[in-house]
């Protein structure tokens, strides 16, 4: 398969453009005049390392285009939130027992989800694919008699689940991207399964000696958006000030200045 799109760093985002801190969030100002109520602070759940949309920097502090993109958008609409890291199948099962009120972590917005959760609009396009360490293996029909890795609850994850009929090879799950590719480059597993833009960045950046051998059809069910997310029913306001506040950034600039200071599209 032929790749859709290719993405590569254009900044290593030390520091944010937008004065974030890590697990905080825009404030609403007090009301002028009168006593001051306690606000509501959401929980916002979030992955551990899934860069470049969420990851910790060199000093602690979560950073990423989620990251940046809910700062921009809770600064806009005036609401308190605490971000969780906590990986992405935990962020998901946080949100759907009520311990957290949403969930950004480059979740793709799926039928089978939405019974699930209530999305918002789309804020990034992405694909699934494979990639490996060692140079033999060059596309799906090499991974025959292999072991894969896949993330947990992932696209990718359902991507690979698809095909290991058809290739022959069998599936070994993990919960973070990160303890994932070094599985595949200690020779533990032939190859891992990852969205797109994640594995193109951690590849641009030197940070993973991997190559990606295979890409999902950019036109397939496997080539999803990514949206944030709440339970199904619940927090309504939290959903429609994200809603609001997306809009409001992709207006004025906001939005393009944020995903380029981590990715640009040059194919």
């Amino acid at each position: 398969m032929q790749f859709s799109r290719r993405f590569v760093s254009v900044a290593a985002a030390a520091a944010l453009a937008l004065g974030l801190v890590a697990c905080g969030g825009g404030s609403a100002p007090a009301a002028e005049g009168g006593s001051e109520e306690t606000a509501k602070v959401y929980k916002i759940a979030t992955d551990t390392t899934f860069a470049p949309f969420e990851y910790a920097d060199t000093d602690g502090t979560y950073v990423g285009i989620d990251v940046e993109l809910l700062a921009a958008i809770a600064a806009d609409q005036g609401f308190e939130y605490e971000l969780e890291p906590l990986g992405f199948d935990a962020a998901l099962q946080a949100v759907q027992s009520g311990q957290s009120d949403g969930v950004i972590a480059g979740m793709s917005i799926i039928d089978a989800r939405r019974e699930v959760f209530d999305f918002s609009e789309p804020y990034y396009d992405s694909t699934v694919c494979a990639a490996a360490a060692d140079a033999s293996i060059k596309s799906l029909d090499d991974l025959k008699g292999k072991t894969v890795a896949v993330k947990t609850g992932t696209m990718s994850e359902a991507w690979a689940e698809s095909l290991k009929d058809q290739y022959g090879f069998t599936t070994v799950q993990f919960d973070t991207s990160d303890v994932m590719y070094q599985d595949v480059i200690a020779g533990n597993t032939a190859a891992c399964f990852e969205d797109t833009p994640v594995m193109s960045y951690a590849i641009s950046t030197g940070n993973v000696a991997l190559t990606i051998v295979a890409e999902a059809a950019s036109d397939s069910e496997y080539a999803t958006p990514y949206g944030f997310a709440v339970n199904k029913g619940d927090n309504a306001e939290l959903l429609a000030a994200f809603d609001a506040g997306l809009a409001n950034i992709k207006a004025n600039g906001t939005y393009d200045k944020i995903v380029g200071t981590y990715v640009q599209s040059v194919g």
